[in-house]
């Protein structure tokens, strides 16, 4: 498969910068039916009746981006990437040159709070956290790179429903839900489970290899309930709020119920999980438009042209789009 048939032209301005408010305000291009249908996120529960099951990713950001010194008095940066399963993290330390291996940071009221690793690949460090737990009181969320607007309340890039943090980057379809929102799902019939996938950055990596299959994707630890598996099956139709939300389920179906995920769906992959997808507009040329093409279709052109065309807001604090899967 050629990367460039996943590119497309996304101009700047339709990258939002900020999220809209109230959240369940965002546009929803509806593509459930025959044509397009441009809808609010408010207007879910008129979609969903009685068999359906939403599921979402309850997984909750991290203060990944830590702002720490040495003993000695120079300013130092960390930004956590990854948990690996021996428990360190994989990080970026700027200014790293400067920070060899075994140094360790401190916070303003000179609390040790991680120590610096060794050399990895992609200029990224190994680091160890010497308390139990990112310190929610040191650090900042860590935004997308393109988003350029500083965030004026940081719960804005948590979902209502978030509850185990872990992630460094958050589950953004999940941004559009309320309360009230998923409220009124359940009054139509729905039912509602969670998931909890580790989102880590490198889900804004680019594909950079010139054919798709060889990409290498970003390992995520993932957990799916059983009793969240046993409502899928159970269920006429299960809609996932997120391509993280997708991976667990289809991992799952896959494997271990929990573990680390390096799954990359492409066109041709056998989805047994998952019947409509809630997302986000996503990235030229990135895995998560790959999966899209994978779970709708060669229509996923005609749609992002649709929402380009209409001004839809694009990425991470953009608009949504509601799709069924393609027949096998």
């Amino acid at each position: 498969m050629d990367r460039e048939a996943y590119e497309y032209e996304l101009p700047a301005g339709q990258i939002a910068q900020v999220p809209i408010e109230p959240r369940s305000a965002a546009r929803l291009l509806d593509a459930t039916g025959g044509g397009p249908v441009h809808r609010q996120v408010v207007d879910l529960p008129a979609l969903v009746g009685a068999g359906d099951l939403l599921v979402v990713n309850d997984s909750r950001v991290l203060p990944a981006r830590l702002h720490l010194h040495k003993r000695t008095g120079g300013a130092v940066e960390v930004l956590l990437l990854e948990q690996v399963p021996d428990g360190s993290w994989e990080a970026l330390v700027r200014p790293g040159r400067r920070v060899p291996a075994g140094t360790e940071l401190v916070s303003g009221d000179a609390r040790p709070v991680v120590e610096v690793g060794a050399h990895l690949a992609d200029g990224r460090r190994q680091v160890h956290l010497l308390a139990e737990g990112v310190p929610e009181d040191l650090g900042t969320v860590a935004l997308p790179p393109y988003i350029h607007e500083p965030l004026a309340d940081p719960e804005r890039y948590q979902t209502v429903y978030a509850a185990r943090p872990g992630s460094v980057a958050a589950p953004t379809a999940g941004l559009h839900l309320t309360n009230e929102v998923l409220a009124a799902c359940e009054q139509r019939g729905a039912a509602v489970a969670t998931v909890d996938l580790a989102v880590g950055l490198g889900t804004f990596r680019p594909i950079t290899a010139e054919r798709v299959e060889d990409h290498r994707m970003h390992a995520e630890r993932y957990a799916v309930p059983a009793e969240t598996m046993a409502a899928c099956e159970r269920a006429d139709r299960v809609v996932a709020v997120g391509t993280t939300t997708l991976r667990a389920l289809e991992s799952a179906a896959l494997g271990d119920l929990a573990g680390r995920t390096e799954l990359f769906i492409t066109p041709g992959f056998e989805f047994r999980v998952v019947d409509v997808l809630l997302t986000n507009f996503h990235q030229p040329g990135s895995s998560l438009l790959v999966l899209l093409a994978a779970f709708c279709g060669a229509r996923w052109r005609s749609l992002y042209d649709v929402a380009l065309a209409e001004d839809y807001r694009f990425l991470s604090f953009g608009d949504a789009m509601l799709v069924d899967r393609q027949p096998s």
